[in-house]
């Protein structure tokens, strides 16, 4: 039965994909399906996924919880938030959330979380790689009502989405995504609703709360497995900054705990406590080694310390209106930290080799037009498997945008698309290899790159070798070859280029 619903409850958040997909507008959602789908419980709590994305998921029950606290949703409601200390990530992904209810009963919650290539601030796609604070990545939508009480608010949400400091340049492109995520929602509700109506609602809320047990019960069994020594690693950002965690068993838990890692960062590398619980969550789902979905009950036995800095710069939040041109830049974190976390994590709990360790986040745009893609690159290698070559891996799992789709609807030419040979770290069991990707220019264009594995090399395991690191350069179109920073951003003429190579994986095993 516990099988028969989890099925059940994983058919609605795919068929929430579908619809989502299918009634959107942008390149970013149709085409790339950067966005996820979930269903969570009466108290906010995840409980089953579509494959999606999983730095949205694991934190998308952060985010209910969170916005629970500060606002009221009642039958027909639907509320719609990006701000990162109510659970969100970045900007560009925005989160709706609509509550359930069956003959007056609060079933659950179904939510989804779609990127929007461009919602405002300093350079075109809303990803400025020299941010320094919140307001400057984009248009902050604290949690408010898309729909109150089954009437839309649109004409509000326009004058959210036009009148902040650094507005949206894709205002109808915006409204329209909303709208797909909206139909997703509601159909979403039905589906809920039509389980309620054939099996019960008590039973539906119970496999539900079964399902949190059952993953529970799976993570218990695997904590005996643990070593009595603490388990402990450290990974270092291209600038220095330190990620530091160390895993241990405490009264029958466990304890992972991230003192230790650097203090709120300058730039725009912070990460949000729910990006942090996403890798978290991502990493225990790999620990466990069971096919289950994304589920919270993983977590019911694990306590997540996490002081104030890098991966915790909200800490002491309250919210008001001034605080936005204070609050620190993230959108670097939701993209870059999330992985560098989870490769921490991995590292100390031996399971893997570091993979590319990045979503090498590559966008371009002027006043016309704003794109956005994530280059997928190598994975690491485990004992028994060589890593894979030229894919997405660990928090991302969006697609690329196909050659012809990206040159009939932006003035590119892709002219190199290709596996970086030999770029995976060797030994006995090799790391996957990186990517090489060159676009060429037809129209000026504004180009930022968040990118990390630029200096620090992604680590072997077990004795075997390192991955590349990435690299990308300036191509003018004289010509000239210009090597860029990980962290950069330029101005492109007609006839240039950029080429990007992504980072290879580590090594298993000498």
């Amino acid at each position: 039965m516990l099988e028969l619903f989890s099925n059940r409850f994983t058919a609605v958040a795919q068929e929430m994909g579908a619809m989502l997909q299918r009634t959107s507008f942008s390149v970013n959602v149709k085409e790339r399906l950067d966005f996820s789908c979930a269903v969570l419980d009466a108290k906010g709590y995840l409980i089953v996924n579509a494959p999606h994305i999983p730095v949205h998921l694991g934190s998308m029950g952060v985010c209910v919880r969170e916005v629970l606290k500060v606002i009221f949703m009642n039958e027909g409601d639907v509320i719609i938030t990006n701000h990162p200390a109510y659970g969100g990530s970045h900007l560009p992904d925005v989160t709706l959330i609509k509550p359930v209810f069956f003959q007056k009963k609060l079933v659950g919650y179904v939510a989804n979380r779609a990127h929007h290539a461009e919602i405002g601030g300093k350079k075109p796609g809303s990803m400025p790689v020299d941010a320094t604070t919140l307001e400057e990545e984009g248009v902050i939508i604290s949690p408010t009502y898309l729909v109150k009480a089954g009437v839309a608010r649109w004409k509000e949400i326009e004058i959210l989405f036009t009148q902040a400091r650094y507005p949206t340049r894709s205002v109808h492109e915006n409204l329209a995504d909303l709208n797909g995520a909206l139909a997703s929602v509601n159909l979403g509700e039905k589906n809920l609703l039509e389980l309620c109506s054939i099996h019960g609602v008590d039973d539906v809320c119970r496999q539900m709360n079964e399902l949190k047990n059952y993953a529970s019960g799976l993570l218990e069994s695997k904590l005996h497995l643990l070593p009595q020594k603490r388990l402990r690693a450290t990974e270092r950002l291209d600038d220095g900054s330190l990620i530091y965690v160390s895993l241990t068993t405490n009264n029958g838990k466990l304890v992972i705990d991230f003192s230790g890692s650097a203090k709120i960062h300058p730039g725009n590398l912070n990460a949000t406590r729910a990006i942090v619980q996403s890798a978290v969550l991502y990493v225990l789902r790999l620990w466990v080694n069971k096919p289950i979905a994304m589920n919270e009950g993983l977590l019911n036995l694990v306590d997540i310390q996490l002081p104030k800095g890098m991966l915790n710069p909200f800490a002491d939040f309250g919210f008001t209106k001034s605080d936005n041109s204070l609050l620190p830049a993230v959108v670097g974190g939701n993209t870059e930290i999330s992985q560098r976390v989870t490769d921490t994590l991995l590292k100390a709990l031996g399971l893997v080799a570091c993979s590319q360790g990045t979503m090498n986040n590559f966008l371009f745009g002027n006043k016309k037009l704003g794109y956005y893609e994530t280059i997928g690159g190598g994975t690491g290698a485990g004992k028994g498997f060589d890593g894979c070559d030229a894919v997405h891996s660990h928090m991302t799992n969006t697609r690329i945008t196909d050659p012809e789709i990206l040159e009939l609807k932006y003035p590119v030419v892709l002219e190199k698309f290709a596996i970086r040979k030999n770029s995976g770290g060797k030994g006995k069991w090799r790391g996957g290899d990186g990517i090489v990707r060159q676009i060429k220019f037809n129209e000026p264009m504004d180009i930022n790159i968040l990118s990390q594995h630029r200096k620090e090399m992604p680590y072997g395991m077990n004795g075997g070798g390192p991955g590349k690191c990435g690299e990308q350069f300036h191509i003018s179109a004289k010509g000239k070859k210009r090597k860029l920073k990980g962290m950069d951003s330029l101005s492109v003429q007609p006839g240039d280029r950029i080429l990007l190579n992504t980072p290879g994986g580590g090594a298993w095993g000498k």
